[in-house]
């Protein structure tokens, strides 16, 4: 078996040269502040900067270093198992108004890609859902069922190009892959040069509503403005508690060598656990991206099991010469797997949010996008309906808030009921886990060299404790997915204050 790298970006992360952008240093004036550098922050800067908008773009760490920086930069409406799931709970035509949005979120991509011929490795290629057992095959016939309903054109077939056993393959055609850094690079090129603002290290805290609208950062500067688009992941500014209406998963990706060729196609498999494939040429030749393993963040097996089951995976289908790169990205899914693109409120309507892309941030977050610069410019848009969210659906709205929230509960108990027996003298280089110290429930990391980190592991959120991510080195809440550095620095919201160090 082949030994997993330490932890290592994606590619277009270590190969990539994005420009660096200053911290916000004085209080200004814009007409629209846009807090996020992911590809919705981006595109609706974009967009709006291209509308004559006098527009800022902030972000608290560097632009492109979250959830988007980590995406595997699939390009689809077709969704996992979603559209049967929708034609059921929403109706077909809302059902229907979904896929029209990602296909025209599609086209969009395609169509500024020429535009700005921008070299981003855009490939068109066949999206495949495939079954292995009886019970995925059956969920599969469902969702075919609702593509026809729909009016989506799809083909059942028996087999696939990839080398597998297979019950049945459901193929959505002209879908795509890209390279996302080099793409948005451009956006944000271009938006500079339309006289649009971008400040990195410029994390936002506040905000301050009155006759206009005022952004505090976390180093006091104030950015007074008409408008604010709030695309950071998980809302900073929270006046929807959106915190108790989605929920967070973390999945894992494996970039493979191999000298077996690969067939082209991107696939995902009906099962579960989940399975991604895909290839993706670089400097260093083609590497396959195997993906899944998806769970709740802060719950389950110790998270490096998952990358070893990945691993496992990929053996069985290629054979594996070398994994350069591994990573992780964490997703956030609300009540009716729709995502909330709109007025963050009813009473704040030039408070907006977009959030909540499930696994499908490329299409989502350009459709976000479109949306929201359409709402700014006055512009009539007509999935804002769709995608509101002020919207509840009592099925599956209901069910799902009772669950997740259940949940919540369940696990702020037993975090405070654990029996902990393991102390810091335990803890071997390199390894972390939850201690005792001074007969209290404490989070340590003893890096190779043998310092020790210790942190309190009460989530400065709501108060759940955090579990150790042995994985990705990190301390994760299970109740509402915020994650910590080592040293108790956020991550992920949302939180928005570190864990308390223990000296």
């Amino acid at each position: 078996m082949h030994s997993l790298p330490q932890l290592v970006e994606p590619y277009w992360r270590t190969s990539t040269v994005l420009p660096s952008f200053s911290p916000l240093t004085e209080n200004i004036h814009v007409d629209t502040v846009i807090v996020g550098g992911g590809i919705s922050g981006i595109t609706t800067a974009y967009l709006l900067a291209n509308a004559g908008v006098d527009v800022a773009l902030i972000e608290a760490d560097r632009l492109l270093n979250g959830t988007t920086g980590h995406t595997t930069a699939k390009v689809t409406a077709q969704h996992d198992l979603i559209y049967d799931e929708l034609l059921h709970h929403l109706g077909i035509e809302k059902a229907r108004m979904y896929y029209d949005a990602c296909k025209e979120a599609m086209q969009w991509i395609k169509t500024t890609i020429e535009a700005q011929r921008i070299d981003c490795d855009w490939k068109e290629e066949e999206a495949y859902i495939y079954s292995t057992t009886d019970a995925s095959f059956h969920k599969l016939i469902n969702e075919w069922k609702a593509y026809e309903k729909i009016g989506i054109h799809g083909e059942m077939k028996e087999t696939m190009p990839l080398s597998m056993s297979i019950r049945a393959a459901l193929v959505m055609k002209n879908q795509a892959q890209f390279h996302p850094l080099k793409y948005l690079q451009t956006l944000v090129e271009i938006i500079q040069q339309k006289g649009g603002k971008i400040y990195e290290q410029t994390p936002a805290a506040d905000v301050e509503q009155g006759e206009t609208l005022t952004v505090i950062t976390r180093q006091h500067k104030r950015l007074t403005c008409r408008h604010l688009v709030v695309c950071s992941h998980f809302p900073f500014y929270d006046g929807g508690f959106y915190f108790s209406r989605m929920y967070a998963e973390r999945s894992y990706v494996l970039a493979v060598q191999s000298d077996k060729k690969y067939p082209g196609g991107m696939y995902l498999s009906a099962d579960e656990p989940k399975r991604s494939i895909r290839s993706v040429n670089t400097p260093d030749g083609e590497l396959l991206l195997i993906g899944g393993e998806s769970h709740k963040t802060g719950q389950g097996i110790p998270t490096i099991e998952h990358y070893d089951a990945l691993r496992s995976f990929a053996s069985e289908l290629f054979p594996v010469t070398a994994i350069p790169y591994r990573w992780s990205a964490q997703d956030l899914t609300t009540l009716d797997k729709v995502p909330y693109i709109g007025p963050m409120t009813t009473n704040t309507p030039n408070v907006y949010v977009a959030t909540g892309y499930r696994k499908w941030g490329m299409t989502n977050g350009t459709v976000a996008g479109l949306l929201l610069s359409d709402l700014i410019l006055g512009r009539d848009n007509r999935y804002s309906e769709l995608y509101t969210p002020s919207r509840f659906y009592a099925d599956p709205s209901v069910k799902h808030f009772i669950i997740q929230n259940a949940d919540v509960a369940k696990h702020l108990v037993e975090g405070k009921i654990e029996v902990i027996v393991r102390t810091p003298e335990d803890l071997a280089n390199g390894e972390g886990a939850v201690v005792l110290v001074n007969n209290k429930r404490a989070g340590a990391y003893k890096d190779q060299n043998g310092t020790l980190f210790l942190v309190d592991t009460t989530c400065t959120h709501l108060g759940c404790e955090v579990e150790w991510n042995s994985g990705d080195r990190t301390w994760d809440c299970p109740c509402h997915g915020s994650r910590f550095s080592i040293k108790g620095d956020v991550i992920e919201g949302p939180a928005k204050q570190p864990l308390q160090k223990i000296e």
